[in-house]
This record gives C-alpha cells, structure tokens and sequence, in this order.
C-alpha cells in the first residue's frame, strides 16, 4: 500500500490526467489530494470530473483548501463572490459554461458541489500528517485554526508536537521542484505557471512523479 499525495492543481486537468496515468496507480493506493483544485487553470470542471471518478476506483482523501472555501463561500453574498472570481474564479466558471462563454455560478453541477463540501481540513498516517497550507507546530491537528490549516503560507517550518512529518501544498515553489525541510515537504510546484509542475508523492519512499500541461513527465527521490 503506497499514500500519494498531489499537490495543488488549481484547474490544470491535463497535468492531473497525465500525472496519473504516469504513476501507474495501484488499487491499494491511498491518494491524498492538498486542495487547491479550482481556479486559475483552463479546466477546474475536467479536475473535479476526475477527482469524483478517482474516488469510486480508489481511497481518495481529498482536502479541503482556501480555493474551494472561497468558491464554496461564492455563493453566499455577492460580496464573497466578487472575491472569488478576482482570484481565479472566473477561470473555474469559464470551464463549467455550457455556451463557452464567462459562465456563472449556477452552471456548476451538483455533484461538484457536493464533492467540494466533502473536502476534510487533514489526513494523518502514523508519521505524517498532510494539509493544505500549514500547521501550528505546538497544536494538535484537531485544535488547528482555520487560518492556518488554509491560509498561511510556509516558511522555515519547526517540528510538530506529535512527532510526524508535514506534507502540505499552498505555497508554490517556483523552481519546480517539492521542498524538502527537514520537518515538512511542500508539494506546491507552480502547476500554473509556465515553467510549473504537478507533484505526487510517495510519502514512505520519498519519491515523486511531475507532469504539467504540456504532457511532459518526469520523476526523482527527494
């Protein structure tokens, strides 16, 4: 049994499909997905489709990140969905318009919303524990706040109270590459950006697989 988890892949469906295709995804593979899988990119519909497929062949554990508190808050007040749409939301309803025009907010399906208020706020093992943004080293999982579990970015990250090792997503690495300290390892490589990647990566080998929008592939050990 592997635990893989992928970074953030903010709309990019042909790096995601890529990405798991290149894997070459066992059935007793745990999935852990960090969040972050609307806005920006070209189609946030085709990742949420296959994030929904991925769950009825396999353990999928899929956060919760600050873009989808912010889509799912979209529909409360005009207020929360201006928000929204000026930090990549108008990407994500651009790819659920049926007319291939701007789109709004009831064309997303159903489905998608359910599968986005399903999203967990973590996900441990015996020695890791994955979440989106960051943790508050000296408070339990259960007693993180919102603003870091979702909000904060991570810098220099000391070692956890319970002993075991962050995996988390959010802050994007612009080189490329995951970053490995010596107590937590971001996953966020910039799938967006021109010279960006999508990561998975083997929480117990330490090794990871890339792919981004152009189909390229690659793969090494941290």
């Amino acid at each position: 049994m592997r635990f893989l988890a992928i970074g953030d892949i903010h709309g990019c469906a042909n790096a995601l499909s890529t990405l798991l295709s290149y894997i070459t995804l066992r059935k007793n593979d745990i999935i852990i997905t960090v969040g972050d899988y609307v806005d920006r990119g070209p189609n946030s519909y085709g990742v949420i489709e296959q994030l929904i497929q991925l769950s009825q062949n396999h353990q999928l554990i899929s956060l919760r990140g600050n873009h989808e508190i912010m889509m799912l808050r979209a529909r409360e007040s005009s207020a929360h969905h201006e928000d929204w749409l000026s930090n990549g939301g108008n990407a994500t309803l651009r790819s659920y318009s049926p007319l291939g025009d701007k789109g709004k907010i009831t064309d997303v399906l159903d489905e998608h919303w359910s599968f986005l208020e399903r999203c967990c706020p973590y996900y441990q093992t015996e020695k890791y524990f994955v979440v989106h943004a960051n943790a508050y080293p000296d408070l339990p999982l259960e007693e993180q706040p919102d603003y870091m579990l979702y909000w904060e970015r991570i810098n220099d990250a000391a070692p956890h109270m319970s002993g075991k090792k962050m995996i988390c997503g959010h802050t994007p690495q612009k080189n490329g590459l995951p970053r490995d300290m010596e107590h937590a390892i971001c996953i966020d490589t910039d799938v967006c950006s021109r010279n960006g990647w999508l990561t998975a990566l083997d929480l117990v080998s330490c090794k990871y697989w890339q792919a981004n929008n152009d189909g390229q592939v690659r793969s090494d050990f941290l």
